[in-house]
């Protein structure tokens, strides 16, 4: 049964959930799905905001909930703004502004409207979210950053001591995540409201374009005479989480400059100076921070392989000469450890340092880092030709070193530096017989190295017997309240887990907390690893030198010779790619992963350029990724580098 409530002052419904959607069409139709299970038994009335998108959300909302109130911006006006248009035309006693990257459970509105009825002085409540793996996000509770707070955050005093009440209070580390407290600020990924209360205190304040909004409206409704409650009685799933991005220095400028705009806007004059004087400190400190751990925890291990590997080649020679053969000064000088940095090169661009760690990928480095030192050898003068025999026992001492190293490491070490010993994904399926089928032909259809699908039963899931690395939930068959509390049961940093809508074409997780949501509607992951983005990186780098290196001669062939120059000048600085994706199709279709935009597109090597054939190619590039690919598009396409 419904559950029932006053609705004095003419309000026609319970409850107002206004979702602000900006080309992320997959997960709005899921979190669209899990609402429409949650109405049921509560009077709701959903407003969605469209900021302008161009991805298919507006078709898909138009077929599949039509019944719902759909505001479609011409512009992306902001969260902001966009929350106030929807707040504006709302007619629920509460308004709930929910993010589309979301999952509610099926009872989330009867419980937190009931907690609303028993509490008259609560006017905002946040509820306890978990990310994609079932772990739980931090911000779902917060307290008011003033400058000590701030301070004690943005020094990272808070992560040294997350529980102490007074320096771990920006994320009210001393209150349990499991119950119900009085909060400061809630997460505007789940921000239940009394409209009253906003009646009272003001909408949100559209200076804040992205970030700090729901701070300032927490704050303002405190002032307001409300309480804010953390209510620990309900579950969602967010899949971005506020964590999304924090390491991109974009993030960090973005994020404390709104709160600089909340230290204006709030505090007194000395104390918004501080708190301006703090935030712009932590932005710098925050982005050399950033860069310098990048950068020491990128090279810590190269740099050991470095010494290990040179140092043992030198120690060949030795053994070369106890045998009364003479090195070559040059070699000693140069070719050694020259040959060590190529081995070290062709493993980097091979993956051999990308985790998990697979030994197949180190000893593919290896065997192409001989087969260069050997094109190099060819073609060096006599002098400096020493020995083939050297070569290929430098190869066999530098696979042995990463072989015992990397074990070394697996063994002592563990998690860090597990080894992955083989690539088959193994797949357990939540479903009845009938989506059981459906999903795991989709599966098939769109991941090229599955090592084995199980059916599990929703009543008994052993997954330790099972060895599992990912679980696909159908939600056809389950509630999102099993699903949410299965993942968060589960949770573990080796298993990862999707959602199955009912009969759609795409299946939706997340694969970490510091991640966004991923997709799975096909195995696109190939060109964006981070082995192909370094050698998509380094094809760049070498044509562009090339094309430019060559332009005296190229010139005399290209029409437009200053944006030939322009294009290569672009692609060698990182701004640009030979072959990419055009703005247009990458806004379009949220399938493709995102890489820089090309100068030539994958249509260009076959020359056809149609809809349909440019979004197959796009999806067959994404998919099947090599270096060949782009070298066979440029081949073909290399006169159009000047349009």
């Amino acid at each position: 049964m419904p559950l029932l409530i006053n609705l004095e002052e003419n309000y026609t419904y319970q409850l107002s959930v206004i979702i602000v959607n900006y080309n992320v069409e997959y997960f709005l139709d899921q979190c669209l799905d899990s609402v429409k299970k949650a109405m049921k038994n509560s009077s709701v009335e959903v407003i969605i905001v469209d900021n302008n998108s161009i991805d298919g959300s507006l078709q898909m909302l138009n077929d599949k909930y039509s019944n719902f109130h759909l505001i479609a911006n011409k512009d992306n006006v902001g969260f902001s703004k966009a929350n106030n248009q929807g707040i504006e035309i709302a007619k629920g006693k509460y308004v709930l502004l929910l993010n589309p990257d979301t999952i509610v459970e099926e009872s989330t509105f009867e419980k937190v409207i009931d907690f609303m009825e028993k509490n008259d002085d609560a006017g905002g409540l946040g509820v306890r979210m978990i990310d994609g793996k079932g772990n739980f996000l931090p911000e779902s509770k917060r307290g008011l950053p003033t400058p000590k707070v701030a301070f004690y955050k943005i020094f990272g005093l808070s992560k040294l001591f997350p529980k102490s009440k007074k320096i771990g209070q920006y994320h009210l580390g001393h209150l349990s995540e499991f119950e119900t407290n009085e909060v400061d600020i809630l997460s505007g990924a789940f921000m239940l409201m009394r409209k009253k209360a906003l009646d009272k205190v003001g909408l949100l304040d559209e200076d804040f374009f992205m970030y700090g909004e729901d701070i300032d409206l927490s704050y303002r409704i405190q002032k307001g005479g409300y309480k804010n409650y953390y209510f620990a009685g309900t579950k969602i799933i967010h899949y971005k989480g506020e964590s999304t991005k924090k390491s991109s220095v974009n993030y960090v400028i973005v994020f404390y400059n709104a709160m600089v705009i909340f230290a204006k806007k709030h505090f007194t004059g000395k104390n918004a100076k501080l708190f301006s004087f703090l935030i712009n400190a932590a932005i710098y400190l925050r982005a050399f921070i950033a860069v310098c751990v990048q950068f020491v925890k990128a090279m810590t291990l190269p740099v050991i392989d470095a010494a290990y590997i040179i140092v043992g080649l030198y120690a060949l020679t030795n053994y070369w000469r106890m045998r009364s053969i003479d090195f070559p000064e040059e070699l000693i000088a140069y070719s050694i450890p020259i040959y060590g940095l190529i081995w070290l090169a062709s493993n980097y661009f091979n993956g051999g340092y990308d985790k998990p760690y697979k030994l197949s990928k180190l000893v593919k480095g290896v065997f192409w880092g001989t087969v260069l030192i050997l094109i190099v050898y060819a073609v060096l003068p006599k002098s400096w030709q020493f020995s083939r025999l050297f070569i290929f026992i430098g190869a066999g001492w530098v696979l042995s070193y990463y072989l015992i190293s990397r074990l070394f490491l697996h063994l002592t070490v563990g998690k860090k530096f597990s080894l992955k010993f083989e690539d088959q994904k193994h797949f357990g399926i939540v479903s009845n017989t009938q989506e059981f089928e459906r999903i795991k032909s989709f599966l098939l259809q769109t991941n090229g190295k599955i090592g084995s699908i199980t059916q599990l039963s929703s009543d008994s899931m052993r997954i330790d017997e099972q060895k599992l690395d990912e679980i696909v939930f159908s939600s056809a068959d389950l509630s999102y309240e099993f699903i949410i509390d299965t993942i968060e049961k589960l949770k573990s940093n080796n298993l990862d887990f999707k959602i199955a809508p009912s009969s759609a074409e795409y299946l939706i997780g997340s694969n970490s907390i510091d991640t966004a949501g991923d997709l799975y509607i096909l195995n696109l992951n190939n060109l964006v690893s981070r082995e192909n983005r370094r050698k998509k990186r380094l094809f760049d780098v070498i044509f562009s030198l090339l094309f430019l290196l060559s332009s005296p001669i190229l010139l005399f062939l290209l029409k437009s010779k200053g944006i030939f120059l322009r294009n290569s000048w672009r692609i060698l600085i990182g701004k640009m790619s030979f072959i990419g994706f055009s703005e247009e199709s990458s806004k379009k279709d949220v399938r493709l992963p995102k890489i820089k935009a090309g100068v030539l597109s994958p249509t260009d090597g076959i020359g056809i350029n149609t809809v349909e054939i440019q979004e197959k190619m796009n999806l067959l590039y994404a998919r099947n990724y090599s270096m060949r690919k782009d070298f066979g598009i440029l081949l073909k396409a290399w006169r159009k580098l000047d349009s």
